[in-house]
Order: C-alpha cells, then structure tokens, then sequence
C-alpha cells in the first residue's frame, strides 16, 4: 500500500563528521576566535607535554612505590594484614553478588572492583617483602579476592531473586562485621592508632555516610514537625553545625570534649573523628533531604489522608520516597564532599590518606631528594580521591538514569 512506508525511507539522514568544518565553525569561525584558540591550543600543549615529561623522568615515584603498603593501610601491622584482606574480600562477595542479582550499575562496579584487584597486584609485586613476612603473600590474596568476586557474580545469577533479601541483610551486616575484623576480638587487638592510609579514610567516609544518613533524614522531618521542642532542637543543630567548619568540629571533638568527661573514661581518637564528621555530615544532609520534602506537592499529602494513611505511613510510603528520589544528585554530591573532606583528619594527628602523603616527605632517606618528592607523593594520592569520586559520580548518574530522573 502506498501507506506503507519502510523506515529507512522516513529516518532522516545522518550527517557525515566533517572535522574540518567542524574546526572553522567551532574554533576559527573569526578572526579573534582563531586567535584565542591558537593561543589556547598552545597553551594545552605546553602543559600536556611538560606534565608528561616530568612523570616519566622524574625518580621521586620510587617513594610512592616503597611505600605502597603505608598509602593503604597505613601503619597496621604485616602480620595482621589478614584483617583488612578478610574485610576486603567480604566486601567482593557482596558486591559479586549484588552485581549478578541486580546488574546494572552493581554489576558495573562489581567488575571495577575485580579489575582494581589486579592492578594492585601489579602494583604490590614492586613493593619490598613484609617484614616479618605473611603467612600469604599479598599478591596471592588480592587474585583470590577478584576470583571470589567472579564466582559471587556467578553465583548471584544463578540465585537470581532469591537472594535479594540476603544479600541487603549481608550490606546491613557488614559494617560492623568490618569494624570487628580490624580491630580484632579476644587477647588479639590492633589499637586504632595503628589504622591508616586509605583504610582509615574509607573508614572514615563509610561511617560518616552511613550514620549520618539516617540522622539527617531525621533532623529533616524534624525541623518540619509540627512539635515545637522537636522542631526547635532541629533548627537550632541544623544552624549550629552548618555554621561552623568542619575542622572547628573536629578541634571540638578531639581536644575539648575530653575535659567534659570522667578522667577515667577515655574515647578513641578514631571515634571521636567519626562521631564529628557524622555530627557535621548530618546537619547539611539534612537540609537537602528538607528540600526534597518541600518539592512534594501538597496534594499528595491530602489525597493520602484521604485514603486513611496516618502521618507515619504517610511519610514512609509517599513523601519521603520521593523526596530522596528527587536529591539523588544532591546527596550524591555531599557523600562525595565528605569523602574528601575527611582529609581534614590529618591536621588532628591521624595519618589517613593525606597524612601519609605528608608522612612520607618527612622520611629520611627522601629529604635529600633533589625537588623533594611531594609532587609524586601527592599526585598519587590525588588520583585516589579521583577514583573514588569519579566513581561515585558515575554511579549517580546511573542511579537517576535507572529512576528515570534525567529525563525530567
């Protein structure tokens, strides 16, 4: 019929790339457009090529290299690095298995995770040997982490629904699970002033994000309650804390707090640190979780009373659902800033990712480096904060995808 239209024949057609045209429409279409892109394309060359001739000449990253095992797990004990191992492939396992049950973005991170495995082994077979040695060899562990990961992501397919439950109640699990295994049980022990590098900052950023979450979904719907007491406590903590920078919060928590206590009670620095940065985490949260709540309509409120909801099921089934739902990328941007913000600790005395950086400038056999070796240190350091933000950048986007957010 002469309706009946292939649809090749109604597809508009697709341009072919002309980089010629596309160079003089976008950066040479005027006389004063050719001349800051040349001046800018000078520029980029001159910083491409001297960043790249000094990261394969320079010899300052022996020092990172030698000090591989302090970036990581700063100066926690060789032979206890079994504990970190162990929390480390707990985690493999639950995140193989959530990457095979629910794919998608899980799975995403489930094979980064696997990959990221390997690289470290590359990385640690040019590391000097422990001292005394472990019972296993690092390398060995960190190839059996990414083989466990791929069995649970097989496992997790063949399983399929029947393990949702399972493994939310294992991510709910692991957290304290985590905290036992460092810090060990029984006559064993690792004081936590031996935690550090990038454990101590994952730690740090981990902990921060999960208590200060729920607090500050709290503090949200208290400062919308209608309970004076309640409502006037939120406000006043919300104002408080967002007043103050982190750091001061961190001063408090760790010099002033133990002058209102027992001299017999003593509260490990490391919980301190937690405490203030979930204490400060919560307060902004807060605010972006309030915000959501606000973009609900009203109509939606008075429809659920209608249908006989109550204020609790009301909240708990239609406003706040939403509400998160619309500040995904918000909160999502305050995990991120706490994660870098708990470089903030080194200025209090403990050596976390930064601190190490800081440490090992000091050490001896590198303070007659010609140019010192801050510039690799740090720049090693900083392609960590990168990693794990960019991640989590991305997975927001894949989170709001999946909700379908950025359509709207």
């Amino acid at each position: 019929m002469a309706t009946e239209v292939s649809q090749s024949q109604t597809r508009a057609p697709q341009p072919g790339i002309d980089v010629p045209g596309w160079l003089r429409k976008n950066l040479f279409s005027t006389w004063y457009n050719s001349l800051i892109s040349i001046v800018l394309l000078v520029i980029v060359f001159q910083v491409v090529t001297g960043f790249f001739q000094w990261a394969f000449t320079t010899e300052g990253w022996i020092a990172a290299a030698s000090n591989g095992r302090l970036i990581l797990v700063g100066r926690y004990p060789a032979a206890e690095l079994w504990r970190p191992q162990l929390a480390l492939a707990l985690v493999g396992l639950l995140l193989g298995l959530s990457g095979g049950v629910w794919r998608g973005i899980a799975q995403a991170l489930t094979i980064g995770f696997a990959g990221m495995m390997l690289v470290l082994t590359a990385l640690w077979t040019q590391l000097p040997p422990a001292n005394p040695p472990a019972p296993l060899t690092t390398e060995l562990v960190l190839v059996g982490i990414a083989v466990l990961v791929g069995g649970a992501y097989a496992a997790g397919r063949a399983g399929g629904e029947r393990l949702r439950w399972p493994i939310i109640a294992g991510w709910f699990l692991a957290y304290p699970t985590i905290i036992l295994i460092l810090q060990g049980f029984g006559g064993t022990t690792v004081p936590t002033n031996l935690w550090g590098g990038l454990m101590l900052t994952m730690l740090l950023a981990v902990s921060g994000i999960v208590l200060s979450f729920p607090l500050g979904v709290l503090l949200a719907l208290g400062r919308r309650s209608n309970l004076p007491v309640v409502k006037f406590f939120c406000v006043v903590y919300i104002e408080l804390i967002r007043g103050v920078p982190l750091i001061t919060v961190l001063f408090m928590a760790q010099l002033m707090l133990p002058l209102f206590l027992p001299s017999e009670v003593r509260i490990d620095a490391v919980v301190r640190a937690v405490v203030a940065v979930t204490l400060f985490s919560a307060a902004y949260l807060a605010e972006n979780v309030r915000g959501g709540l606000q973009s609900i309509p009203k109509g939606q409120v008075e429809a659920a009373r209608a249908l006989g909801l109550n204020v609790v099921k009301t909240t708990l089934l239609i406003t706040l659902p939403q509400a998160l739902k619309a500040v995904i990328p918000v909160l999502v941007g305050q995990f991120i800033s706490l994660f870098k913000d708990t470089s903030l600790v080194a200025i209090i005395g403990l050596l976390d990712l930064l601190g190490v950086a800081r440490a090992i400038n000091t050490q001896p056999e590198w303070l007659g480096f010609p140019g010192g070796v801050w510039r690799e240190t740090f720049f090693v350091v900083a392609v960590i904060y990168w990693i794990f933000s960019f991640t989590m950048s991305r997975s927001s986007r894949q989170i709001e995808a999946n909700l379908n957010r950025g359509a709207r």
